[in-house]
């Protein structure tokens, strides 16, 4: 996500940089969200020789490479997308962020403890609904409104939701008033 930053400085500190880290940190990376190429499975690793020879002697027994399609769909990547696609990408990424917040800010009980500075995902607390089972929660808002969220449990946030805003304006108004609707329903 180092490329889908709204910080006002746009920048990532990437823990290698930090005093002392470099000789100990393992960056990995990917092409799924910073160019658009979800699917492609193609991600790369950079560290220290101890830790990457490591990782390829694992990874040589786990699978065998990337696919010559991703291979060659991550050189395109790399030669062909500007840098002005990457931050006109995060302006709409951080427009539809904002609308986000700005849509679960009015919503009663629904609170964002951190909005998020990166990626394409928000966990809204919704844990004063369904006595926090934000499980449930998701289960009945499927089943009542065809929308689909993440129960924040399954990332360790239990009462929260996880929302993707990486979707088209469109589909995100119709989503977030369905959750709107469907919370009204439930207070």
């Amino acid at each position: 996500y180092e490329r889908l930053v709204y910080t006002s400085d746009g920048k990532c500190t990437s823990f290698a940089s930090l005093p002392d880290m470099f000789h100990r940190t393992i960056t990995l990376n990917g092409f799924s969200k910073s160019h658009a190429m979800t699917g492609f499975r193609l991600g790369y690793l950079a560290a220290p020789a101890r830790f990457a020879k490591a990782v390829a002697t694992l990874q040589g027994q786990i699978t065998s490479c990337a696919s010559s399609v991703s291979q060659a769909a991550g050189v395109a990547a790399l030669r062909d997308v500007g840098e002005e696609w990457l931050l006109s990408n995060v302006e709409i990424m951080k427009s539809k962020r904002d609308y986000v917040l700005g849509e679960l800010e009015k919503m009663k009980d629904v609170e964002v403890a951190v909005p998020p500075n990166g990626a394409f995902y928000v966990l809204p607390d919704v844990s004063k609904y369904y006595g926090g089972d934000d499980t449930q929660l998701c289960l009945d808002l499927l089943k009542e409104k065809k929308l689909a969220l993440v129960p924040g449990s399954s990332f360790g946030a239990e009462g929260t939701v996880r929302i993707s805003y990486a979707t088209s304006m469109e589909e995100l108004e119709v989503a977030m008033k369905k959750l709107r609707e469907f919370l009204e329903s439930k207070a």
